[in-house]
């Protein structure tokens, strides 16, 4: 179980983690399963520590999007739109921390998240949330491009997240297993339990110790948007053409068929 790889890690704290919040910065994905997830992690002990959290080191996250009726952010991301935004709450389950986040990719690969605390969220009754409450609405209308009035519920999911800092303090790798969607158009439910994806957050293009683990592995750079992946497997009425090589990818992952070495 690729679990039990984490208890020979070092530990870092939330605390010792606050000077690399990387909130410009470069993103890569990576797509695997949990099988392969336990060689990375045996492979990379030494090299990282493990944020630990009232001595838990697999977190539980919930997050639930926004996109307007006619599905706008959704379709400029599967059009291939390059300056393109999503809206989202995410909450932090076991410390009850939630945040308004907007999220911003430019044309030169550079995402930059916005976001703000919001305390009354209550994620098992995240319809109740007014968007349109003074306080949200200016802060979407100072960095989102939509109206909020237009913005509705879109789609829901949880996963389980290990999150590593490599020993100079300079990258973030957060490891998200679990997934499950649930659209709240449709009604329809979605589990993606034995995928993995793996994102490589830093500053620009500094040396980062698992690009070669990951190249052993032969684990290569895909992309995967939780918000596109989760509403084309969970709403049949939505274009998906850009996401259907992917989608047949990710499939033979989660069937064992994938070689990854």
């Amino acid at each position: 179980m690729y679990t039990e790889c984490l208890s020979s890690y070092q530990p870092i704290t939330l605390d010792q983690m606050g000077g690399i919040k990387l909130m410009n910065r470069t993103d890569t994905k990576f797509v695997t399963n949990t099988a392969v997830l336990g060689r990375l992690l045996q492979m990379a002990k030494d090299d990282y520590r493990v944020q630990e959290t009232d001595g838990k080191r697999l977190a539980d996250y919930y997050t639930v999007y926004f996109d307007t009726p006619e599905s706008a952010m959704y379709v400029e991301h599967e059009t291939g739109h390059t300056n393109r935004q999503k809206l989202r709450i995410r909450s932090y389950v076991e410390s009850r921390m939630n945040f308004l986040e907007v999220k911003t990719k430019n044309n030169r690969d550079r995402t930059k998240k916005i976001r703000m605390g919001i305390t009354e969220f209550d994620f098992s009754r995240c319809t109740d949330f007014d968007l349109q409450a003074q306080t949200y609405s200016n802060f979407l209308h100072e960095h989102l491009k939509y109206p909020p009035e237009t913005l509705t519920w879109q789609i829901e999911n949880r996963f389980d997240r290990i999150t590593l800092v490599n020993n100079a303090m300079t990258e973030r790798l957060t490891i998200d297993t679990n997934l499950r969607f649930h659209n709240l158009r449709t009604g329809h439910f979605h589990l993606m339990e034995n995928i993995v994806i793996i994102e490589l957050k830093r500053n620009g293009l500094q040396h980062s110790p698992i690009l070669h683990m990951l190249r052993d592995l032969r684990i290569k750079p895909n992309r995967f948007s939780k918000y596109c992946i989760g509403t084309a497997l969970t709403n049949d009425s939505m274009r998906r053409n850009r996401f259907k090589t992917r989608l047949h990818e990710y499939e033979r992952i989660l069937h064992n068929n994938y070689i990854t070495y």
